[in-house]
């Protein structure tokens, strides 16, 4: 007699089918409707906590556009896509539902339990997806992706020869300082051609806080002017890819939605409910920060930002004792213009050109320090870890 009772791999296609979703068209395992992800993805813990995701299909599908396709600088076919902290998905789909010529592969790092729970069908339902259950903080993470053959398709594209063709690197930047640090981190791998750009000058996307982006976008005499700031400008060409206002209000678009009373008040920069940015950031190919430069930079930029407010003339003896003698250097009356530095001008300032003619000088210094390690304990930990 035939059996007519579902099996378990049927009624759990059922369960999918048959559940409300917001969405009806997708080929893909749906996610369920927004009204539903407060109870489903608990803010509970500590770490969940820390996380913003996109929540609306319709905002997801824009951002992935505007990251891969149509006016973006790194569109292209045949990329190869490694996303970072995708929470449930919602970016991951609307990747996914760009052409299929555009990605060649998704490669999602992810390792909140309930986040799986939806990530993992994409694998199932798209020969595309690779779904890793660790976490894109973690420098080991990029290791084992390689260890385990999933970037060996990606070629080694020259720095002079372009934009890398093939591997785009997207995420969503958690919005405590681990975020901050962890953008930070990229930033100071272009210069010396580390983590993913071994392989070239590989593009990357991000949904972040406004109050990130003000920081790297702000240029002098601009009060967010800071050690990242001057980095950004240095290694890469950043730019918004959508108009902030379509990911306004906040809880339109994102998860976890913000409650009654922190909706009352002004929203803090590391907590949901402050305003999203989408943000594409392509490397310069001509890199003035050289290889071998970057400790020396750090060092410089870490000091003297600690007296953003306070004259170069008087802050630079912060660099080392004895640093006061640099300023001859970058005050010679034999020099053009343009090789001199008005120190008269606090770091925050100090335009680029300002702060190359510093290191230049630091970097002359027969006095300078040699001990020049960064402090900070997220440097510390993944020192060796970031040179993959």
């Amino acid at each position: 007699m035939l059996n007519l009772r579902p099996s378990g791999y049927f009624k759990s296609t059922l369960r999918w089918s048959c559940r409300r979703t917001f969405t009806s068209q997708s080929r893909l395992p749906p996610l369920p409707p927004p009204s539903e992800w407060k109870d489903i993805f608990s803010s509970s813990t500590v770490s969940s906590r820390d996380r913003v995701s996109l929540r609306a299909p319709e905002t997801a599908q824009l951002i992935a556009e505007s990251f891969l396709s149509g006016a973006s600088s790194a569109n292209g076919e045949g990329k190869i896509v490694i996303e970072a902290f995708p929470g449930p998905g919602a970016l991951s789909r609307a990747l996914l539902e760009l052409p299929a010529s555009n990605i060649q592969k998704l490669i999602i790092l992810e390792d909140h339990p309930d986040y799986l729970k939806y990530l993992k069908p994409l694998e199932a339902a798209d020969s595309r997806v690779k779904v890793v259950p660790l976490s894109g903080f973690d420098w080991d993470t990029y290791s084992h992706i390689e260890e385990i053959g999933l970037l060996d398709d990606v070629k080694t594209v020259p720095w002079s020869s372009g934009l890398h063709p093939q591997l785009h690197f997207i995420s969503h930047l958690q919005h405590t300082i681990k975020g901050e640090q962890l953008i930070a981190q990229l930033f100071r791998c272009i210069p010396d051609g580390t983590w993913l750009y071994k392989y070239g000058r590989v593009p990357m996307s991000f949904v972040l806080s406004d109050w990130v982006w003000e920081r790297i976008s702000a240029v002098p005499p601009n009060s967010n002017r800071c050690k990242l700031s001057v980095i950004a400008e240095a290694t890469a060409t950043c730019t918004l890819s959508l108009d902030p206002a379509k990911l306004l209000p906040y809880d339109d678009h994102f998860h976890p939605i913000t409650t009654k009373y922190t909706a009352e008040k002004r929203p803090q920069p590391r907590r949901p409910g402050y305003p999203l940015v989408a943000m594409n950031l392509i490397p310069h190919d001509d890199q003035l920060i050289t290889k071998g430069m970057l400790e020396k930079w750090d060092f410089c930029l870490r000091r003297l930002f600690v007296l953003k407010s306070t004259p170069l003339k008087k802050a630079i003896s912060s660099l080392a004792p004895g640093a006061q003698t640099m300023l001859k250097m970058l005050t010679d009356s034999s020099l053009p213009d343009s090789q001199r530095v008005d120190i008269g001008k606090a770091p925050r300032h100090l335009t680029l050109a300002d702060w190359a003619l510093v290191i230049r000088a630091f970097d002359n210094w027969p006095f300078a320090p040699e001990d020049l390690m960064i402090s900070d304990a997220f440097t510390r930990q993944n020192a060796v870890r970031v040179v993959l």
